[in-house]
C-alpha cells in the first residue's frame, strides 16, 4: 500500500438500495479509503430467487453497490445492471445477480465470490455482506400485526412500529466488525429506513461496533419520504426510529436536501404517495445533531442526490474531524 493510500481516511458506509450505489459513484472519486457494508436482508425479485433456490445471500444490493464502486468501462457497468426481460427461467433476473451466484458457487462461498468480483472490477474499496448468511427482516407494525420480508413490509401499507432480524443474534463478517473499529468515519444512508438501513445497524456485534467507535458518525437523510416505511416522516422522525431500535442518539451529523423540488416533480411523486422530508431543524437542533444542508437533488427521470455536492460535504466533514 502506498503512503498516500495510508494517509486516506477510513470511512465505513452502511446501508443498501438504489441511494446507497448513487452516492458511491461521487464519493470513490475523494481520497477515501471505502468499505461499504450492505445489507442482506433483501428477499424480492431475483436477489429472491436466487437467495431462496441456492441458498445463498441475497447478491442485488452487492451488486449494485460493487457496480457503483467498480473502475471498469461504461459498458461492462451496464452489462452487469443488465437484466433479462424473456425466458423462461432468465426473465426478471440481473446478469450481475447471475454472475455472483455463478462465483459463488465456483468458490463455495458468498463472501469469497464478492471479494473475487470486486478484484475483477478494480473495485475502489472493499464491498462487504453485513454477514456472510441471509437474515430474514420481519415488522411489527402499528395495530400488533407481524409482516415478514424486506419485499413485503412496504407492501403491508401500515405504519412500522419496529423492525427486528431472524436470526437475532446472527453474526457479523468478521471484516466488517475490523472496518468499522478502524474507520474515521462512518456513514448511514440514503436508502430505506426500515429494509436497508436500520438491517445492519440490527447486526447485534456491529451496532456494537459503532456504538463504541470514536469515529464521526453522519447521517444522509431520503430527499423523499418512502411509501409504506416513512410516510409523512421528517427528517427527525428517521433519526427517532433509529433512537428507538439502537437506544441512543447514534449520529453527529445530519446531511439533508433543503433545496426546492419542483411543483411537477412532487406531483409525479405525490401520485405513488411520496413527498419531500421535512426539515424540522428546531427539532434536530434540540436533539443536539449537526445539521449540514444544502441544495443536494437532481431530477432526470427520478429524485437522485447530487452526488458530487453530497460527497463534497462527506469528505469536508471527514478531514475536519481527523484534523481537529
Amino acid at each position: 500500500m502506498s503512503e498516500e493510500q495510508e494517509k486516506r481516511p477510513k470511512i465505513v458506509v452502511m446501508g443498501g438500495g438504489t441511494g446507497l450505489s448513487v452516492m458511491l459513484r461521487g464519493l470513490k472519486e475523494k481520497p477515501l479509503d471505502i468499505t461499504a457494508i450492505v445489507t442482506v436482508a433483501d428477499d424480492g425479485g431475483s436477489s429472491g430467487i436466487l437467495r431462496s433456490e441456492l441458498q445463498m445471500p441475497p447478491p442485488g444490493d452487492i451488486r449494485n453497490v460493487l457496480t457503483a464502486m467498480a473502475d471498469v468501462e461504461p459498458l461492462m457497468a451496464q452489462i452487469m445492471r443488465y437484466r433479462f426481460s424473456s425466458g423462461e427461467g432468465l426473465a426478471g433476473h440481473s446478469l450481475g445477480n447471475l454472475i455472483l451466484a455463478a462465483l459463488t458457487d465456483i468458490s463455495g462461498d458468498f463472501v469469497t465470490a464478492v471479494r473475487e468480483l470486486s478484484r475483477l472490477f478494480a473495485v475502489r474499496g472493499r464491498v462487504l455482506p453485513a454477514a456472510g448468511e441471509a437474515v430474514v427482516l420481519h415488522a411489527e407494525m402499528a395495530d400488533g400485526t407481524i409482516v415478514t420480508g424486506e419485499s413485503k413490509i412496504p407492501e403491508a401499507g401500515g405504519r412500522i412500529k419496529q423492525v427486528f432480524l431472524e436470526p437475532a443474534d446472527v453474526e457479523p463478517l468478521p471484516e466488517a466488525l475490523e472496518a468499522i473499529r478502524g474507520a474515521d468515519a462512518i456513514l448511514c444512508g440514503p436508502g430505506s429506513l426500515y429494509t436497508s438501513i436500520l438491517p445492519n445497524l440490527l447486526v447485534p456485534k456491529l451496532a456494537e461496533a459503532v456504538v463504541e467507535s470514536d469515529a464521526i458518525k453522519i447521517f444522509v437523510c431520503n430527499v423523499m419520504t418512502q411509501p409504506g416505511e416513512t410516510d409523512n416522516y421528517t427528517v427527525s422522525d428517521h433519526l427517532q426510529a433509529v433512537y428507538d431500535h439502537i437506544g441512543l442518539h447514534l449520529f453527529d451529523y445530519v446531511i439533508v436536501n433543503d433545496g426546492e423540488i419542483p411543483e411537477q416533480v412532487q406531483v409525479k411523486y405525490a401520485e405513488k404517495g411520496a413527498r419531500p422530508v421535512l426539515l424540522d431543524r428546531d427539532v434536530l437542533d434540540g436533539n443536539g445533531y449537526k445539521v449540514i444542508a444544502d441544495k443536494l437533488v437532481l431530477f432526470k427521470t427520478y429524485l437522485r442526490h447530487d452526488t458530487d455536492k453530497l460527497s463534497h460535504h462527506i469528505y469536508q466533514l471527514v478531514k475536519d474531524w481527523i484534523s481537529r
